[in-house]
């Protein structure tokens, strides 16, 4: 995203893992990308391996970007889904660069991943017209979320992704990959969740595409 300029700055790498809990715990820490607070209407950017609250800069050589909720720009406005902060994928590069972290979990459990793209909708402008995020499980692409819900409104709109993953180990790595081209300057990501999927829960729909 072509943002304002602002100082950057480097965070120690995140706390220790969570141990691995009961169904309904979330795995994921820093799911909102509430940390490390941007101020208000600005943004922070964080280059390919890096590390800020919980999460890991990964994919080519570029950045990402925590942003306000109150960013606004070129008429846009860019609320974040709760909360006050979300993550946008092609940073100031908008390159095939995205955020990952390590969760403990048990081979051969199902788990439900959650998640909400963000998308603007700017024919002819710089934020493109639709909002991929890849998502990779230990390296390997596992599913496709495309939002093309913008069309007609002058702000960010989130849609709702869901699908399951079963562990293979004790640890499991997953990341959100920018799947956008090179001239589209917005992708957002917000309210990351990872939970045991309960063995009476009917099957998860799937609302974007497995590889």
């Amino acid at each position: 995203m072509r943002k304002l300029l602002i100082f950057h700055s480097f965070l120690a790498a995140g706390a220790p893992l969570l141990t691995h809990s009961a169904y309904g715990a979330k795995l994921i820490r820093n799911g909102g990308f509430e940390k490390p607070a941007v101020s208000a209407g600005s943004y922070q950017v964080y280059s390919e391996g890096e590390t800020f609250t919980a999460w890991k800069v990964v994919g080519a050589a570029g950045n990402v970007a925590i942003v306000s909720g109150t960013f606004e720009q070129d008429g846009f406005t860019f609320p974040a889904v709760a909360g006050s902060q979300w993550l946008d994928l092609t940073g100031n590069s908008n390159t095939v660069t995205g955020v990952q972290q390590t969760v403990p979990t048990t081979a051969g459990t199902a788990y439900t991943l959650t998640f909400y793209v963000g998308n603007i909708y700017d024919p002819g402008g710089i934020f493109g017209t639709t909002s991929t995020v890849n998502v990779l499980v230990n390296g390997t692409q596992v599913y496709t979320a495309t939002n093309t819900k913008g069309n007609g409104l002058a702000k960010q709109v989130w849609q709702k992704f869901t699908t399951t993953i079963t562990a293979v180990s004790a640890h499991t790595t997953i990341a959100f990959m920018n799947g956008d081209p090179s001239n589209d300057t917005s992708n957002g990501l917000d309210q990351v969740s990872l939970v045991v999927e309960a063995a009476d829960q009917p099957a998860v729909e799937q609302t974007g595409s497995p590889n």
